[in-house]
């Protein structure tokens, strides 16, 4: 790796996360948000593994999330697994970095070796809760001489390395959503860059990184924000240029609350079981802080690239809206063609072991295109195809009709079903014959047709009885239709 590489002329973002499990759905609107600044700006977006906490490494975290990416269609111009010219992009594979950097900024007098024990910080830290006073380092190690800092290192004594904040004035910072914002000195804290045991700490490892890898623009979310200073502060001390910092807003849930996995699903993995398309989370995590000046929702990803402006970006927060979800997977879902539908659903029946043959897949895919909101709702949808459900007579009756008269018009319906030729069954067919039976005699719509789909279906909702029948074939409709007469 050259450190001296210069920076490339062109945009250049990252996603940078921990290998620590499943990816959580704010993290993926932080990436999502960068990857299309990167692309409505002609830049690149790269991938950057933070795995200096260790005891939170989740193995084939890495491997998890680039399948999740590669579903989602999102590629990553270098990154782990495929390299590039700022690596090696694994922050455990970079310490030799990192010690040279805090080294130097020890030397220029913009950090300081901390001795003080963790029971002494305990203590300190127990005094200050006792007294109401913010938790913050007391700085006990900040003006060790020489001397005394040559002995300590002599005698063994383990150290980190913490950053020397200005003890007076103000730090103003600037975020491309937020303009300037100011903060006092004096509520900053001397934090850890380096841990006794060698490992940077994430704020400290993500500025050298995202400066040697020429980073030009940082997303993340605005929780990030009281430690922009801390951040700038570093970059002031090697003299290096900031990159532009977006802090996306916050994102709650209906209630008001941070979403939380007590509350309902939080990680990405979560809603591609489900069955939510990827077309859909990335349509409705866009729109979780950002909205196209002509208010349009549907969006594909050549719209969302060609109308993206990193100033649109909303900084009150966003709410997460999962019937607003369920709206937009709805609509993907009827956007498929059937042959891609089908081969969406399959492995939910794979799933569950239900034998289904190509023909009765076709047909409940035709069902259900219409009426479904994510895949996996498959398998309820369609549970009455398979399997009647045991159901009250009484339903069989319709508004002001009686259980007799809808056993007399399922009866009717019963001889003209019989003498339908096989050729004939087929959804318009059956509705075209079935309509002008009803007209035939004189009967209402609503008469024949609720006590045929329940007759045909069990359930008080369901798709209609044409559709129905068509999916059930000839000889199950007329056995359902005997078996609702005898109740």
């Amino acid at each position: 790796m050259n450190d001296n590489k210069k920076k490339e002329s062109g945009v250049r973002l990252r996603f940078a996360p921990s290998p620590t499990g499943f990816l959580h759905i704010g993290n993926l609107r932080s990436a999502l948000f960068g990857y299309f600044i990167a692309k409505s700006l002609g830049g690149k977006f790269i991938l950057r593994l933070e795995d200096t906490d260790q005891k939170r490494e989740v193995a084939g975290a890495l491997e998890k999330l680039l399948a999740i990416f590669s579903w989602l269609d999102i590629d990553f111009a270098e990154g782990p697994h495929k390299g590039g010219d700022y690596g090696p992009y694994i922050q455990t594979e970079r310490l030799e970095i990192y010690h040279k950097y805090a080294k130097e900024l020890v030397v220029n007098g913009g950090a300081y070796r901390c001795f003080c024990t963790s029971k002494r910080l305990e203590e300190m830290r127990a005094e200050q809760q006792a007294k109401k006073l913010p938790p913050r380092y007391d700085r006990c190690c900040r003006d060790l001489s020489t001397a005394e800092i040559e002995k300590k290192i002599k005698n063994g004594e383990e150290f980190v390395i913490r950053q020397k904040m200005p003890l007076s004035g103000e730090v103003i910072v600037s975020d491309e959503l937020r303009g300037e914002i100011k903060f006092s000195a004096k509520d900053l804290d001397d934090h850890v860059l380096i841990k006794s045991n060698g490992v940077p700490t994430y704020q400290f490892a993500s500025v050298i990184d995202d400066h040697l890898m020429a980073i030009t623009h940082v997303t993340r979310g605005d929780e990030w924000l009281p430690s922009f200073p801390k951040n700038i502060l570093l970059y002031q001390a090697f003299g290096w240029q900031a990159p532009k910092f977006v802090h996306l807003p916050l994102i709650l849930n209906k209630t008001g609350g941070k979403l939380s996995k007590r509350q309902g699903d939080v990680y990405v993995e979560d809603y591609k079981q489900k069955g939510y398309l990827s077309e859909a989370i990335i349509n409705f995590c866009i729109l979780l802080g950002w909205h196209p000046k002509n208010d349009q929702e549907i969006l594909s990803r050549q719209e969302i690239i060609a109308n993206f402006k990193l100033e649109e970006i909303g900084v009150s927060p966003a709410i997460f809206d999962e019937e607003k979800l369920d709206y937009l997977n709805g609509y993907y879902i009827r956007k498929k063609t059937k042959t891609e539908l089908m081969d969406l659903l399959r492995p939910y029946f794979i799933a569950e072991k239900i034998k289904i043959d190509d023909k009765q897949l076709e047909k409940i895919t035709v069902l259900a295109q219409e009426r479904i909101k994510k895949l996996a709702d498959i398998i309820d949808f369609s549970a009455f195809i398979f399997k009647l459900p045991d159901y009250d007579g009484e339903l069989l009756a319709w508004k002001k009709l009686s259980k007799e008269e809808a056993q007399t018009n399922l009866q009717l319906l019963l001889k003209l079903i019989e003498k339908i030729p096989d050729k004939q069954w087929e959804i318009k067919e059956l509705e075209t014959l079935i309509f002008a039976f009803i007209t035939e005699n004189n009967g209402k719509n609503g008469d024949f047709l609720w006590p045929l789909r329940v007759a045909l279906s069990g359930l008080k909702n369901s798709p209609g009885p044409f559709e129905i029948a068509w999916a059930l074939g000839k000889e199950e409709t007329i056995n359902r239709i005997k078996s609702a007469l005898n109740k």
